[in-house]
């Protein structure tokens, strides 16, 4: 079934389209979900969930998640949570294990404030065993409870909620105006220190590759939040861009919890060549003690240290990781870092999808920039009202 609507329009054009719900092609099924005080039918959204015909089906050279380490083939669904398990389980061991979830605690009111159509509250918890955090909490005025939720993660929690920051990243502000709870958290001081994430149990002797420990880190916030009285836990969702969108991939592919997940630009797949996508980076998946390797490119003189040039000699990707969100619901907010080609990736979970028997999991859309604007990001707000407000 071919697309109406040429991807080489603008996402503004398309979003013209969006809001006049959706024209479809004749899908055999429709999704319906209460949006702004009103039903809107959900079809097919091919523009997002289909990519453009030169990248249908073309796998690129990634090894097949669908198969095991050992070459066998997963053939049916009751095959797969074995084999999902062995990815997590690879994964896991190589980054360090996680500790125990922090799952008892509550979120703790610091102060609060009345913004236009919500209350925002400071808030604090303890995201690692011996570390807290602050952060905000946006709950809209007029909610009905329990209500979706959503968690956005960046270098510090104020750009999402709208005070400073770059425009275009106030995801947690965008999305209370729509109704959402959300809570907003940003790893502040690390990132004034040019550490950037998380250490555990020290950064002297990181026991979990860094950005592994951010996404136990967003684990025990989706606790923490769930508890909310406002939050239906069933319902809670994450997003994050650029240093937040490898946090917010790494968080929700590691913890099945997360109902679906926005992932704007952040680099979907090693690529060495491409400085914004620096996995390989101490603060990432190449953890080594201080003195720090210079940041950059890696080459011959300023080499790659830790986890990452292992992960990269036995032949890994990111995409076994997003193979772990099947069947959960993701968007990639592409840019710069995720152009259209990043298909080849995403067709592996989407193969997944289809053979555990659903469509229309895995989305992406493409901008030339690396910067969140206000047509892709309207994509994000509307993925997380098909997904969460059911």
């Amino acid at each position: 079934m071919g697309n109406k609507i040429p991807w080489t329009k603008s996402l503004w054009g398309v979003l013209g389209g969006l809001a006049c719900f959706f024209m479809t092609t004749g899908c055999q099924s429709v999704q319906t979900t209460e949006v702004a005080d009103r039903k809107i039918e959900w079809a097919e959204i091919d523009t997002f969930f289909t990519p453009p015909p030169p990248y249908r089906n073309e796998m690129g050279a990634f090894r097949s998640p669908l198969k095991f380490y050992d070459g066998r083939e997963v053939k049916s669904p009751d095959e797969w949570p074995a084999r999902r398990a062995e990815i997590l389980g690879y994964w896991m061991d190589k980054m360090g294990q996680w500790p125990d979830f922090l799952d008892q605690q509550e979120l703790t009111i610091v102060s609060s404030e009345t913004r236009e159509n919500f209350v925002q509250h400071k808030v604090r918890f303890k995201w690692l065993p011996e570390e807290e955090t602050e952060g905000y909490l946006l709950i809209p005025k007029d909610l009905v409870s329990p209500s979706s939720a959503v968690i956005t993660v960046f270098y510090e929690p104020e750009t999402a909620i709208g005070v400073g920051g770059k425009p275009h990243r106030d995801f947690a502000y965008q999305l209370a105006k729509r109704g959402f709870v959300t809570l907003s958290l940003g790893t502040k001081e690390a990132s004034a220190a040019q550490e950037y994430a998380l250490y555990y149990p020290s950064i002297e002797d990181a026991k979990i590759q860094p950005l592994s420990a951010l996404g136990y880190a967003a684990a025990n916030a989706w606790y923490a939040l769930a508890k909310r009285p406002e939050v239906d836990s069933s319902r809670i969702g994450i997003v994050g861009h650029s240093f937040g969108g490898k946090w917010a991939m790494f968080a929700s592919c590691l913890f099945d919890k997360f109902a679906c997940a926005a992932w704007s630009d952040p680099g979907i797949v090693f690529q060495n060549d491409r400085p914004s996508i620096n996995y390989w980076e101490p603060w990432y998946l190449g953890y080594h003690p201080k003195p720090w390797r210079k940041r950059g490119l890696i080459t011959e003189e300023n080499p790659a240290f830790g986890l990452y040039p292992n992960l990269i000699k036995e032949g890994h990707d990111l995409h076994e990781l997003h193979a772990l969100m099947a069947p959960r619901p993701f968007l990639v907010s592409g840019g710069s870092e995720d152009p259209v080609q990043q298909w080849r990736a995403l067709n592996h979970t989407v193969a997944i999808n289809r053979l555990l028997g659903y469509e229309k999991r895995v989305a992406m859309t493409n901008r030339p920039l690396h910067d969140p604007n206000p047509e892709s990001n309207e994509v994000i707000y509307r993925f997380f009202e098909l997904y969460l407000n059911r």
